[in-house]
């Protein structure tokens, strides 16, 4: 189970992720994850918990959605390479108990076969 530091939500045209971000200190560097795509979401009172299809599930703060230093280079440098509408950051007040996780969930899929780079 993964803990992050803060997280965000992603919309690909495949899928939604997690790009997960955790603070370093002065012996290791700052870090960040982006996960194999969400299929799952379950809550407690603190936490949303995101299983994604590799099985792999992140553990993450009500209070520490957002783009940080940790990984927010990263949220850029993707944005950059896919393109703004092909990596779109969602929203904090999403619902995330009541999204559709599946593929068919995500709008405005590539309906051509472009490549990202």
């Amino acid at each position: 189970m993964y803990t992050p530091d803060n997280w965000v939500v992603i919309k690909t045209p495949q899928c939604y992720k997690v790009l997960a971000g955790w603070y370093g200190n002065l012996t290791a560097p700052d870090e960040w994850r982006l996960n194999s795509g969400i299929t799952d979401c379950t809550e407690s009172e603190d936490f949303y918990f995101f299983t994604g299809s590799s099985g792999s599930v992140y553990r993450c703060s009500k209070l520490a959605y957002g783009l940080r230093t940790n990984n927010a280079y990263i949220f850029d440098k993707f944005q950059k390479q896919l393109g703004q509408k092909h990596f779109i950051l969602m929203p904090e007040d999403t619902n995330w108990l009541e999204m559709n996780w599946g593929l068919e969930s995500v709008e405005n899929k590539l309906i051509d076969s472009g490549d990202y780079t």
